[in-house]
């Protein structure tokens, strides 16, 4: 007599998620995977990979299998919730989509600087990538034997680690992307020969036949260092979205997000990126790495700062394969309540051939102008990045923002960007 273990798990996005299909598309270069209507979906391969590699190798095995073993675990596609809070399983037609899943039809596109293979930007190019909204709701389904005590410990504990401050899903994981929050988990186990089980529907839709509800614990990962950046704004700042409006040439990144409660959209949150921070953080890591490690141009001839890339990561190049850094970051949404939060600036606009001003013309300038405080949420894997002067000089960097000496975002040379505020490691202030 064999017994399964059924979950249906529902999470939602904490941060915008990159789910990459490698399709080719003609409107940007990194499209998201998607289901037979067209919505986002997470492939059951992608949750199996992130679940699998947070076990260790015997237990891996054991859990999911190997070449040579079957796994006992099947996790299903992970399908978006519409406002009836019910994933949708059959074939829609665009006309039969209700107005909150025609959302879903044109995505966030995140614009980014295309690289060369040497790391430095291709001049005009860029790399546009497709996201999902925060706050999207996802369903999956696990199914997992029970054949013994290990596996019942270990079912329970992959339930628990779903909750994980460190879990992520999908890619760009230290640039901002794939938090989630778990919302619900309901469970039953049944007997493989009961006509219960043999009559059960595989729909995501029938919580109703699980009768219990698995406590969601939320806990820190011991594998990471936990800091908080708790910031708020001097004056104005500016993380530019690359296009203008009809009030100004540069404008603030704007993003939506989904309110599953008004069964909407909320328009134009203030979107500060992660990727913009890690970047002004990585630059000021390596300047007090070297400062400390006395590795000055003029006496060595370069920077020797190579240990940084543990955290932060590398490109490929001639002499080395790329590597992901063991940094986890997130993106921050401000509200954006009126047109009193922004600022338009006003410059003289600059002929790029002579330097000098055009006649008459103007350049516009668009700020947030928010006293609004936020947390940013960094991970740093202590497992993997164990030398303590790249650790001090990480948080010297973080101690630059919160004193005015690292500003933030564009335009940080007209005085935008600056933050107050104070640095918590582990939950202490340093």
């Amino acid at each position: 007599m064999t017994n399964k273990f059924i979950a249906h798990i529902t999470f939602e996005a904490k941060t915008a998620l990159k789910i990459g299909s490698k399709n080719a598309d003609f409107l940007q270069d990194s499209p998201i995977q998607k289901d037979w209507n067209g919505l986002p979906m997470i492939l059951g391969t992608s949750l199996t990979g992130v679940l699998r590699k947070e076990f260790e190798d015997e237990i891996a095995k054991n859990i999911f299998g190997t070449g040579d073993l079957g796994s006992k675990t099947i996790i299903s596609n992970a399908l978006i919730l519409n406002e009836k809070k019910e994933v949708t399983e059959s074939l829609l037609l665009d006309s039969k989509k209700s107005d909150f899943l025609q959302k879903f039809i044109v995505l966030p596109i995140r614009e980014h600087n295309a690289m060369n293979d040497k790391g430095v930007t291709i001049k005009n190019a860029k790399f546009d990538e497709e996201v999902i909204y925060k706050g999207t709701r996802f369903k999956f389904s696990i199914e997992m034997l029970n054949e013994n005590v290990n596996d019942k410990n270990n079912f329970f504990q992959l339930l628990d680690l779903l909750s994980k401050d460190s879990f992520r899903i999908g890619a760009g994981s230290s640039k901002g992307f794939g938090q989630i929050k778990v919302i619900e988990i309901t469970y039953d186990e049944f007997d493989v020969n009961s006509d219960e089980y043999v009559n059960l529907s595989s729909s995501l839709n029938i919580n109703t036949k699980l009768s219990e509800t698995h406590k969601i614990k939320e806990f820190d990962d011991e594998k990471y260092i936990k800091y908080k950046l708790i910031l708020t704004p001097d004056d104005f700042f500016m993380f530019g979205s690359g296009f203008g409006d009809d009030e100004a040439d540069m404008t603030p990144v704007f993003e939506d997000i989904v309110d599953y409660e008004k069964q909407d959209l909320i328009k134009e949150k203030v979107l500060i990126p992660a990727s913009s921070v890690k970047g002004a953080i990585s630059h000021r890591t390596t300047y007090h790495y070297n400062l400390i490690n006395k590795n000055f141009i003029k006496e060595n001839g370069e920077n020797k700062a190579e240990v940084l890339e543990t955290i932060f990561g590398s490109k490929k190049d001639k002499e080395k394969d790329s590597f992901k850094g063991n940094i986890l970051i997130s993106d921050v949404y401000l509200d954006k309540t009126s047109s009193k939060d922004t600022k338009v600036f006003d410059h003289v606009s600059i002929d790029r051939f002579t330097g000098g001003a055009i006649d008459s013309a103007l350049f516009q300038e668009k700020t947030i102008a928010s006293k609004e405080t936020f947390t940013l949420e960094i991970l740093i894997n202590k497992e993997k990045v164990k030398e303590e002067v790249a650790l001090e000089s990480f948080e010297k960097a973080l101690k630059d923002i919160t004193t005015g000496m690292l500003s933030l975002g564009g335009a940080t040379t007209k005085g935008h960007g600056i933050f107050s505020g104070k640095v918590l490691k582990n939950g202490v202030e340093i």
